[in-house]
């Protein structure tokens, strides 16, 4: 998905601006001039199109001199990582020598801008959006962030500004696998030794991989689009703008992906970082395997191994079902097995069960499940099932009452279903739906 960054001196209503595009909030909103002290990212959905949007926030500074430093470097950052600028000024009060400033800058970008007056809350301050037209960019709007005035029409700004969908090449037959995890577990030293030569920079300091490098390689035959990504930071370790933009890119490589390698550092395994990544896969329904690197560094115990698979079952258990594979990239061991674990991931992520097998399935559950019931009598009924879709696969149950298939319940149904086929490292999506729904 394309980015669009929000920039812009502090105080004049980026936050409020964020939370109408990505329609939610998520951002703090405060008449405090530098309220928003980390970068947040959102995905707006327009049009049945989507696309990131990033609040950059304000600064804070102890004089004017630190002050104009930090704006610069937060526009150069955006400048080179967004596919669209939304800068923002003021409506009301008009541009100040600071976005002048910044307007030099983005106009020798080249990069697309759109300027944003906003706090034009009625019709009386409307002739005032004629003033950001001196900043020199051809496309302004008056919006008012807050009252919700014209924000629709600043979508459909964006989407006439922002990248369409990429057409479809031939290399995109190829099995794409996005190695993420956090800084320092060694991504772009197994991304080397897949590829079997030195593709990507590999350095001991933490994040020095910033952007996602493709690299399409042949393993027995097929064909692997490996998507390095830059590591993933804790929230409140992520101090340069560049970090921030590297977990979008991160996300991004995600979204681009068939199956994801979730790499963690077997001296510190399962990290609320690692926990946090898998669950951005499994939420975008992608395949996933589980690689312990830096295996070497733990000595041989043989108890090791079952250990780890235990820990993985008590910590991330929304994700136990994933392969957990032990790795050294350093020495190459266990090396030569994850083209076949992601092959095998990428195929249970197409399967298909027949509706009739579904509707064995679903005789045995109502012969022998206890199903659940409601304090008001009302007992809970399956009539049929279907698999809709694949990538993932996705089940439909058509019920009498929705409502009651409480998590548990829903829980018990996935197992069951993977008892009936093997979806390892595969998120699986059930639906209830009422009878008549379509």
């Amino acid at each position: 998905m394309p980015v669009v960054s929000i920039i812009g001196r502090p105080n004049v209503g980026k936050s409020s601006l964020f939370n109408r595009l990505i329609g939610r909030r998520e951002a703090i909103v405060d008449d405090m001039p530098g309220v928003t002290r980390d970068r947040l990212y959102g995905e707006a959905e327009w049009r049945d199109r989507k696309f990131y949007v990033i609040d950059t926030g304000g600064f804070l500074a102890k004089d004017e001199n630190a002050f104009v430093q930090g704006m610069r470097q937060q526009v150069a950052t955006a400048i080179t990582e967004s596919d669209l600028v939304l800068f923002v000024i003021d409506g009301k009060e008009g541009p100040t020598w600071m976005d002048e400033d910044v307007a030099d800058m983005l106009r020798k970008s080249g990069k697309p801008v759109i300027v944003v007056a906003n706090k034009i809350d009625d019709g009386i301050h409307e002739d005032s959006v004629f003033q950001a037209y001196s900043l020199g960019f051809e496309d302004v709007i008056g919006v008012s962030a807050e009252h919700k005035r014209y924000i629709y029409d600043l979508l459909d700004l964006i989407l006439e500004k922002i990248p369409g969908d990429d057409p479809v090449t031939e290399e995109e037959s190829s099995v794409k696998v996005a190695i993420v995890g956090r800084p320092n577990v060694g991504k772009s030293s197994i991304l080397n030794r897949l590829a079997g030569e030195e593709r990507a920079l590999v350095s001991d300091i933490a994040g020095t991989t910033r952007d996602a490098l493709d690299t399409l390689v042949k393993i027995d035959g097929t064909t692997f689009r490996l998507i390095d990504t830059a590591g993933l930071r804790r929230k409140s370790r992520v101090e340069d703008n560049i970090e921030y933009y590297s977990y979008v890119r991160t996300l991004q490589a995600i979204d681009r992906c068939d199956v994801a390698l979730l790499v963690m550092d077997a001296g510190e395994p399962f990290t609320d970082q690692d926990k946090k990544l898998a669950g951005e896969i499994i939420e975008r329904g992608k395949g996933i395997v589980l690689l312990l690197n830096k295996w070497d560094l733990l000595g041989k115990k043989d108890s090791l191994g079952d250990s780890m698979k235990k820990k993985l079952k008590d910590e991330m258990v929304f994700v136990s079902h994933a392969p957990l594979h032990f790795v050294s990239a350093l020495t190459g061991r266990g090396m030569q097995k994850i083209s076949d674990l992601v092959l095998k991931v990428f195929e249970n992520r197409r399967k298909r069960i027949k509706t009739t097998v579904l509707n064995r399935l679903l005789r045995d559950i109502l012969a022998f499940d206890r199903l659940p019931t409601d304090n008001r009598g009302r007992a809970f009924k399956i009539f049929y099932c279907t698999q809709a879709e694949t990538n993932p696969p996705t089940f439909i149950f058509f019920v009498n009452f929705p409502e009651l298939a409480e998590k548990a319940f829903e829980n018990h149904i996935e197992n069951e279903l993977r008892i009936l086929e093997d979806f390892e490292g595969v998120p699986l999506r059930i639906f209830w739906r009422g009878k008549e729904e379509k």
